[in-house]
């Protein structure tokens, strides 16, 4: 499972509609990778948590699962 799956898998498996969740990979320049989540409006709350901390533990889940890349998570809703 990449990075990608495994983002989509644990964002997926906190919202109340799993369907609407985006997850895309980019690639930059300084050898980070960028991956886009997008979710409902309505699920926007679950995803970031009070204090932003359920983001913050997806953030260093990914990051873990990356290894040695640098990852850095952009969270935003459609």
């Amino acid at each position: 499972m990449n990075i990608v799956e495994y983002t989509e898998f644990l964002v997926r498996s906190l919202v109340k509609e799993p369907d609407m969740v985006s997850v895309k990979q980019f690639d930059d320049e300084e050898e980070i990778t960028v991956i886009q989540v997008l979710v409902n409006e309505n699920d926007m709350g679950t995803v970031i948590g009070r204090n932003g901390n359920i983001a913050k533990a997806i953030r260093t889940l990914v990051q873990a699962a990356a290894h040695d890349k640098k990852v850095k998570i952009d969270i935003d809703s459609f």
